[in-house]
């Protein structure tokens, strides 16, 4: 098993930036790809992004693509997702994943 802790949310304003982690422990040289997700209230889980943990390869929905980068440390095992030019539409719980594993998430909310 994985288990995965998501850190970093906060309130920040519009055009403002987080760093989200997400470190990793248990069976963490079984890991291949892990991801970002997020939820905002009343809307459907979404994907946010990926990153291959072998060569650093990354793959992003077009929403946040170009404003989110995906990077991951793999001597600590974690993973992070640096956000900048956030928007109110931002708001919501990301998480992340690798197979089946999830975070408990943390919490990003944008002011406008």
């Amino acid at each position: 098993q994985v288990q995965l802790v998501e850190s970093g949310g906060g309130l920040v304003q519009a055009g403002g930036s987080l760093r989200l982690s997400c470190a990793a422990s248990g069976r963490t040289s079984s890991i291949n790809i892990m991801g970002w997700f997020r939820q905002a209230p009343g809307k459907e889980r979404e994907f946010v992004g990926s990153i291959r943990w072998s060569d650093g390869w990354t793959n992003y929905s077009n929403s946040v693509k170009g404003r989110f980068t995906i990077s991951r440390d793999n001597a600590k095992n974690t993973m992070y997702l640096q956000m900048n030019v956030l928007a109110p539409e931002d708001t919501a719980t990301y998480y992340c994943i690798t197979y089946s594993f999830w975070g408990h998430g943390t919490q990003v909310t944008v002011s406008s």
